[in-house]
């Protein structure tokens, strides 16, 4: 267990100094784990005093992409890492949950030390792949796919020594690498029972995912003693109809001496001392009843046989309807229009049709987009998401195709596979698709009519297999008929268009107020003061749920200990303004693309005051990309 190891003080301050002159220590020197996460570190570029270390926290409509991908993982961990925190609460340590490409999706602990934390970006949304952050638990198990400690000056980052950090892998029951469960604290706090505890509730995580994919098929319990079973050291086997293990824990791969690789592959007799007519028929006659075998190995094992659901006969009858309960169901609050949208985006999901998401600005395109992927046959492969409007044009085109070694001044020395092949096999999401310039137009119809992607600087055509879903904000019909889009693209993108209401046409508005109330405020029963609430009410809402999100996240800050409604004086003053002067808006009723512009430029000017002029800070907090926001500012200029 080279990983967990640790090595002695004077040991790593020798190592560090030699990192910090730019030489690896010798082997032996230190942990191998963490030497060899150094060396990555160093291939990479990065350097141990580095002012800017780590990527930009991506924004919240990408970290929500990134929760619905990991839907199943965040709901099974939640309840556990609550657990977690209890055992440590008080101790200065935060419980974290980063999904599989570093980036912590959920987080929890200690006030004092998630402050602190918050300095070097150790918090939801931010990417600690070690790419970004250089040796750390979350990235060095995710790049070893083993269970990590990575102890103060051990972190490759001068401004990450302070930490102390113990990560596992979290693997689904299909033997893939979901996410990663860390427990962070500072280095003079940290406990040696830390790897035991988040090796426990990474296993407690794993089998929760293990019932809940397989809880209609014939599973086996297994154990080297019969007092084992039904404990957390249990191995747990599926199986297909036919035989085959279709899905197992790791303690059911070691107990049956097998290893990722073989499921799907591997029958169960050909692992263990059973025929499946004998574990069916036992299954049906005496379910969750015990029988021994002998696993390929020779060792004696204790199995106990659940059977399917389908597996019992049942009386003949039509079973009673039950609405489809999915992640497009969740978008359904009880508007018309929205269910409409739900119901026809659920019949195509699958299905070699393209999709076309349009509606303003703020309206949740990206979350619906989120949320077709994950009801349908993809949502266990990436979902990749492309804004056409935040990338510079000059960039769009490696961004998206992908460039060779050396294809242009600061290109990667190994190139970039482009995020259409990063898509393959998963769902390819194009964002303001409406802003991409004519010629790429072009190129990306190519890639459309012939599934196959050429990188920039040349190479072989590589195929791509993915589902397609752009939206815009603008009428891209409109804008054919300008001449801004390409009519033979416009074709090709619409193959069912899917038009979202805004916000203030919506009938379950309240049903949304609620959700998002309780979002930010858990279990907290917060609500609208009745004249707050008859102001929502009639309030345009010109940035849709994006603004309604902001103004109730706003508001929840505010709120006292004790408080349970959302009072005037819990919201932006700039917004009760907007709320108390509704004649600033157009005759008719409509709102000018001035009006916007300036209401925009205003938001931008108090973004950058609360940010001390830091356009990063500011960017992060409006929910955009830097490039988005230094050509507002230009062209305001």
């Amino acid at each position: 267990m080279d990983n967990l190891r640790s090595q002695p003080d004077s040991a790593l301050h020798h190592a560090r100094h030699m990192l910090d002159s730019g030489t690896l220590p010798p082997a032996g020197m230190i942990n191998p784990t963490v030497a060899q996460s150094w060396q990555r570190c160093l291939g990479a570029g990065l350097q141990p005093f580095s002012r800017h270390a780590g990527a930009d926290p991506v924004s919240e409509s990408c970290l929500a992409l990134a929760l619905e991908r990991r839907r199943d993982l965040v709901l099974r961990a939640r309840p556990v890492m609550d657990y977690l925190y209890a055992q440590t609460q008080g101790a200065g340590s935060m419980v974290i949950l980063a999904d599989d490409n570093g980036v912590v999706i959920e987080a929890l602990g200690d006030a004092d030390f998630l402050e602190r934390a918050d300095r070097v970006a150790l918090r939801a949304g931010a990417s600690w792949h070690e790419d970004h952050r250089g040796t750390n638990a979350i990235g060095t198990a995710l790049a070893e796919s083993a269970p990590v400690v990575v102890h103060g000056g051990e972190h490759f980052f001068e401004q990450n020594r302070f930490l102390s950090c113990t990560a596992v892998p979290v693997v689904g029951p299909g033997g893939d690498v979901l996410g990663i469960l860390d427990i962070s604290a500072h280095h003079s706090g940290h406990h040696p029972h830390s790897v035991a505890l988040v090796r426990t509730a990474g296993h407690m995580i794993e089998n929760q995912l293990f019932e809940a994919r397989h809880d209609g098929a014939l599973r086996l319990h297994l154990h080297s003693r019969a007092e084992g079973l039904g404990t957390l050291a249990e191995g747990l086997v599926a199986l297909s109809e036919t035989g085959q293990i279709v899905g197992a824990n790791r303690a059911g791969l070691a107990l049956l001496g097998l290893d990722v690789g073989d499921i799907g592959r591997v029958r169960i007799e050909e692992a263990l001392s059973l025929r499946l007519a004998a574990i069916q028929d036992h299954g049906r006659r005496r379910p969750g009843g015990m029988v021994s075998a002998v696993g390929a190995d020779g060792r004696s094992l204790f199995v106990r046989i659940e059977p399917g659901r389908g597996a019992v006969p049942r009386p003949n009858r039509p079973a009673p309807f039950q609405p489809v309960r999915d992640a497009l169901s969740e978008l359904d609050t009880g508007d018309e229009r929205m269910a409409r949208a739900v119901d026809r985006a659920r019949k195509v999901a699958g299905k070699p049709i393209p999709l076309l998401l349009q509606g303003e600005s703020g309206v949740g395109k990206e979350m619906f987009a989120a949320a077709i992927h994950a009801a349908g046959p993809r949502r266990s492969q990436p979902i990749v998401a492309v804004n056409c409007s935040a990338l510079p044009e000059h960039m769009i085109e490696a961004e998206l195709f992908g460039y060779a070694p050396g294809a242009f001044t600061g290109a990667r020395r190994d190139g970039s596979p482009g995020r259409i092949r990063e898509a393959h096999g998963g769902t390819l999401f194009l964002d303001e698709i409406g802003d991409m310039p004519l010629t790429l137009q072009t190129r990306l119809l190519r890639v459309l009519q012939e599934r196959q992607v050429v990188p920039l600087g040349g190479g072989k055509p590589t195929s791509v297999d993915f589902a397609l879903i752009a939206a815009s904000h603008r009428p891209l019909k409109t804008e054919v008929e300008a001449g801004r889009f390409r009519a033979d693209l416009y074709y090709r993108l619409n193959g069912l268009t899917l038009v979202l209401p805004p916000l203030r046409e919506r009938s379950d508005f309240l049903v949304l107020v609620a959700r998002m109330l309780d979002t930010f405020a858990p279990n907290a029963g917060l609500t609208l003061a009745p004249d707050v609430a008859d102001a929502f009410a009639t309030y345009r809402w010109p940035g849709n749920l994006r603004e309604l999100a902001n103004v109730l996240r706003f508001a929840c800050a505010l709120l006292d200990p004790g408080e349970d409604a959302v009072g005037w004086d819990h919201l932006p003053e700039d917004f009760v303004e907007d709320l108390r002067c509704p004649s600033v808006a157009p005759v008719g009723g409509e709102i000018g693309t001035a009006t916007l512009r300036a209401a925009s430029d205003s938001l931008i000017e108090r973004m950058l005051v609360a940010s001390g002029g830091n356009l990063s800070e500011a960017a992060r907090r409006l929910g955009i990309s830097r490039n988005t926001l230094y050509r507002r500012i230009n062209g305001r200029r």
